[in-house]
């Protein structure tokens, strides 16, 4: 197929997959039978894993001299959901680059080791919430990641083999709403949603041309976007 048509069919895919969310936005309807898939961010809507993270990065601090200020769960809860680069970025701006790209490479493989080990805290009715909403729908996961963290989570998850397909920063470098595209389109989703807990991935959501909903039990807040918000993941089960 041409790569004309391609591009074609996934403008005219993703022009339906807008319309729909303009819908919902006014209608104000029920959300149940709208969608044929769910794509879930990770942390702060799936489980919160940033106790041992902060583990994991305080503990690769300490290989370096270079790195003064500890790694607390609050600093780390602080950039939870950013592209994995820019975190660094932003808890270290004074760092030199080489420097920061070392360091952010000690953190990768002792947040890998250290979820490996202990995971992280799955949120309440994950099992059941995933269970039956696979009955209904497709379950797939995009983060803001790098390569393996999600492949730890589902490592740790009971129900990982709910979950359909998923995609991450660290595989192509690509932005949120570029990985939203692409499980859409590769998946030939009709009708997704995406749920996730901060403000990026709401944006992201919206460029991707997919409705957003909101868990608000995660880690940011919103101020309008969402075509529903849930204080819990089994919520998901009355709403859809």
């Amino acid at each position: 197929m041409a790569d004309g048509v391609v591009v074609c069919l996934i403008v005219v895919r993703l022009v339906k997959i807008s319309a729909i969310f303009a819908a919902m936005q006014t209608e104000g309807n029920t959300l149940k039978d709208k969608f044929d898939s769910i794509i879930f961010d990770l942390d702060g809507t799936l489980w919160d894993s940033t106790g041992n993270v902060a583990l994991a990065w305080e503990d690769a601090r300490k290989q370096v001299d270079y790195v003064e200020e500890a790694i607390t769960v609050e600093r780390v809860k602080s950039i939870t959901g950013m592209a994995y680069d820019v975190i660094f970025e932003v808890l270290l701006p004074d760092l030199e680059v080489a420097k920061r790209d070392h360091f952010k490479a000690i953190c990768a493989q002792s947040e890998i080791d250290i979820l490996d080990s202990k995971g992280g805290d799955m949120y309440p009715g994950l099992a059941e919430t995933i269970k039956y909403l696979a009955g209904k729908y497709k379950l797939y996961i995009v983060s803001n990641c790098q390569s393996g963290y999600i492949e730890t989570f589902l490592s740790h998850c009971p129900v990982a083999e709910y979950f359909s397909g998923h995609q991450c920063y660290g595989t192509k470098g690509q932005p949120k709403a570029q990985n939203i595209k692409d499980i859409v389109n590769d998946h030939q989703l009709k009708a997704p949603v995406y749920v996730g807990d901060t403000t990026g991935d709401r944006d992201s959501a919206t460029k991707a041309g997919v409705p957003f909903i909101f868990a608000n039990y995660g880690f940011g807040t919103i101020d309008g976007g969402a075509v529903a918000t849930i204080g819990s993941l089994g919520e998901l089960m009355e709403l859809l």
